[in-house]
């Protein structure tokens, strides 16, 4: 099986397929790679597609204390999986906590970036919101330890922002509730307590956010009530950032509308390529309403 292994030793199992610009993609809480599939399959048509398990989630390592697990690190891994391939720099593709961890990766590593497509990332973001998140974070953790991942799943895979996936497509919500059951009960526990618990508030990161330069895509399902807010507000800071917002979805996108999500990726990533995505023009952004001052 082919690893790349990271600065402080933790080997991360990764798949890949086709030729051509490379472009990764970063799995979210809930999903591993193999959510990704419809997107591997897609994208190798014309691109070199990547994906990975992230730490904590087999095939991957699992390291057993949290410690081992935050926000820099889930970042850093995408490097070290692209340092492994030898590839210089490459499209980022992220869905919710691998989402936050596509954003930071243009914070750290800009330079390795052709673009950023930040999917479904907001939860917990909101000042208004901290406090709570943090003790659900808990409460999960907690359950994860107490249960196990398989009786996790048959909770965690009906949460109100999932709920439009079962009635979508029930069954590829039933393949994906079975991959979350066969998750690492101890990986899932130090993700949240390490990585989700801990990360800063996208209201805290305003400045990095405005500094960005590389071509960023904020992509959200109009029923993923805890992104709304966090999306406008990339949107609005990010001068490289578009948003676009898929009709009747919830948090999985990619694998609710997989052809919708690869769509309006793949459009963003073609513009990318032929040097046709720029900042935002700076009239845009001017206070007046109707643009008379």
């Amino acid at each position: 099986m082919p690893y790349a292994t990271t600065d402080d030793g933790v080997r991360l199992y990764y798949e890949e397929s086709g030729s051509g610009t490379p472009v990764i993609f970063v799995h979210e809480f809930a999903g591993d790679h193999r959510s990704w599939e419809a997107q591997m399959r897609h994208f190798s048509r014309r691109y070199r597609a990547i994906t990975y398990a992230a730490r904590g989630y087999p095939p991957s390592d699992v390291p057993d204390d949290a410690v081992k697990y935050s926000q820099a690190r889930a970042t850093d891994d995408i490097a070290a999986v692209l340092d492994h391939l030898k590839i210089d720099k490459a499209h980022v593709v992220g869905l919710s906590m691998g989402g936050f961890a596509t954003l930071h990766f243009g914070f750290r590593h800009p330079q390795r970036a052709l673009s950023l497509c930040v999917a479904g990332c907001g939860y917990g973001a909101e000042k208004g919101q901290t406090e709570k998140f943090k003790a659900e974070v808990a409460a999960v953790a907690t359950f994860l330890e107490q249960n196990g991942s398989a009786a996790f799943a048959e909770k965690y895979a009906f949460g109100p922002t999932r709920v439009q996936f079962e009635n979508k497509d029930p069954r590829g919500f039933a393949e994906f509730k079975q991959q979350l059951a066969e998750h690492s009960a101890v990986g899932s526990r130090n993700t949240q307590l390490g990585v989700q618990g801990q990360r800063p508030s996208l209201y805290d990161l305003v400045e990095q956010m405005q500094a960005l330069t590389v071509p960023v895509l904020v992509l959200t399902g109009d029923e993923d009530w805890p992104c709304l807010q966090p999306a406008l507000l990339m949107k609005q800071t990010i001068p490289t950032a578009a948003l676009s917002v898929v009709p009747n979805c919830g948090h999985t996108i990619n694998l609710e509308a997989p052809d919708e999500f690869n769509r309006i990726v793949g459009e963003f990533m073609a513009q990318v390529d032929a040097g046709r995505w720029a900042p935002r023009d700076p009239r845009a952004m001017v206070a007046s309403i109707l643009g008379m001052k």
